[in-house]
């Protein structure tokens, strides 16, 4: 089945919502006039039940099909919020205020699933009911992770869940998707080095934490390249490096701070533990002390395996079989859908951008022409999910 004839006809509508969520860009969970919009037009779609506030500004709306006998409910979660990236897209529709942007294709997430949603409540032609989740603060906020604890899978009765996110570089349309760890794990650590401060002229009056600092960063490589199995996938960056005040003094503190990705609950715990045991040995042998802290941020993106098969047969009745890749590599990127498919078994799906700029940069921009692809495929996981009759 290709795009559905009646997203076709409103995709115009469909991009100029996507247009104003982008020239007005709101942060993490501070998404007042994006939540409100979207609550705004369920109601005029005639969603049956609009639940505002969930996980402090989520939108929840929920469609009633033409029966329940089949007492399923299944979500489908859009994020709205945006990043704090000047834009440089010279588009008549860019940002109108400096220091955000829609750098991650939010805006274009949250528009087909309101088109999907529109169409829903005209047609009804499913046997359940169907949850559009609009999320607040994906981009680092875990606003995933509270509108679970607010209690959306129970509240909704959720039984399964659905995510969508675009991929520049993918063909545009094209799907790409597997089972198991699509996206990593975000985890964080911060190294406090302590050694002895003094001249600059007399290094050997001190213990320079930058020395050890230095020698450290590329310690830490070793972690994946030689502790890691090589089939497995891992990445320790350094991204922050500080000590020092002045040219003629040797600090006596350094600090380094970077970030873990993995795809494997065990290789998150090894790193995690190896971090720990290396650290303070390593800065010891320099007369030094250093100690560590680590965070644990977004949990693997883990597709199930039925549901993804499942997510990718509906992908090719929309695109084409020749247009799905159904063992799609993974991202080392992070996504807090992660928190909702803990908790309920689903898929997330990525959605060909075309040649576009990277995610997460000043260029970047949806591209609008995958709208009725995507609010297709939201229609069609939902009939096919819980078909009439």
């Amino acid at each position: 089945m290709p795009v559905l004839n009646r997203i076709a006809e409103f995709h115009d509508e469909i991009a100029a919502w996507r247009q104003d969520f982008h020239q007005n860009p709101e942060i993490l969970f501070d998404v007042e006039r994006t939540a409100g919009k979207v609550a705004a037009l369920l109601e005029q779609f005639g969603v049956d039940e609009i639940v505002t506030g969930l996980g402090r500004t989520g939108v929840v709306g929920i469609i009633n099909g033409r029966s329940n006998a089949s007492g399923k409910t299944i979500g489908l979660r859009a994020d709205m919020d945006a990043l704090p990236v000047t834009e440089k897209t010279g588009k008549d529709y860019a940002s109108a205020i400096k220091g955000r942007m829609h750098a991650c294709g939010h805006d274009g997430h949250t528009a087909m699933l309101l088109g999907a949603a529109r169409y829903l409540a005209e047609t009804r032609n499913f046997d359940g009911r169907v949850a559009v989740i609009f999320q607040p603060a994906e981009e680092g906020g875990g606003g995933g992770k509270e509108m679970v604890q607010d209690g959306l899978m129970e509240r909704f009765g959720i039984s399964e869940v659905y995510g969508m996110h675009n991929w520049p570089g993918m063909p545009l349309g094209h799907f790409g998707i597997r089972e198991g760890g699509i996206m990593a794990a975000t985890d964080r650590f911060y190294i406090d080095i302590s050694g002895v401060g003094g001249h600059a002229a007399r290094p050997h009056q001190t213990v320079d934490p930058i020395i050890v600092a230095a020698h450290l960063v590329t310690a830490l490589q070793t972690i994946v390249s030689r502790n890691v199995d090589p089939l497995k996938s891992a990445v320790v960056s350094v991204t922050m490096v500080e000590a020092g005040e002045a040219d003629n003094v040797i600090s006596q503190t350094a600090k380094i701070t970077g970030t873990v990705r993995t795809l494997d609950g065990e290789v998150q715990d090894f790193i995690e533990a190896r971090l720990g045991e290396m650290v303070p040995q390593f800065a010891a042998t320099f007369g030094a002390t250093a100690s560590i802290r680590y965070a644990r941020g977004y949990p693997v993106t883990v597709n199930e395996p039925g549901r993804t098969a499942f997510a990718a047969e509906v992908a090719a009745e929309v695109a084409g079989a020749d247009r799905v890749d159904a063992d799609v590599p993974p991202s080392m990127g992070g996504e807090d859908f992660s928190f909702m498919l803990e908790e309920r078994p689903g898929a997330y799906i990525f959605l060909g951008n075309g040649d576009s700029s990277e995610l997460h940069t000043d260029t970047y921009d949806f591209n609008d022409a995958a709208i009725p692809v995507g609010a297709t495929y939201w229609v069609r996981l939902a009939e096919k999910a819980m078909p009439v009759g």
